[in-house]
């Protein structure tokens, strides 16, 4: 068990170190999400016998990069105007409203506010 636990390890500079170190990085560091496989599902669920082309999932993954930037930003600004530390859904939800037209603002918030109900009460 001892030859398994240091093989973990590597030795520098007189003390043990994990050998896979994950990097710490931010947002800015990190680049995109991808959410190319959360777009299929969906689309299955909705048209199953349709298909997209990865040209049109890149598509749209970078419109949904694009849109959460802007939301999340909207948000810091509004929580940073009102001299607040913490990030409300509120704050969320303003955003959306601000950056949004208003039937997909509307259903935009009715959805999220009723995902996060469902998060926190089960």
């Amino acid at each position: 068990m001892a030859r398994s636990l240091i093989k973990k390890y590597k030795y520098s500079r007189g003390c043990l170190t994990p050998v896979s170190r994950r990097k710490c990085c931010s947002s800015f560091d990190c680049g995109q999400r991808n959410y190319s496989l959360y777009v299929n599902r969906v689309l299955k669920e909705v048209v199953p016998q349709n298909g997209m082309s990865s040209y049109t999932v890149d598509v749209i993954n970078s419109l949904v990069n694009d849109i959460f930037e802007r939301i999340a930003v909207e948000a810091c600004n509004m929580m940073y105007f009102r001299n607040r530390c913490t990030l409300t859904p509120q704050d969320i939800q303003k955003a959306v409203y601000l950056l949004l037209p208003r039937k997909l603002a509307k259903s935009a918030v009715t959805f999220g506010s009723e995902a996060v109900h469902r998060y926190v009460h089960y």
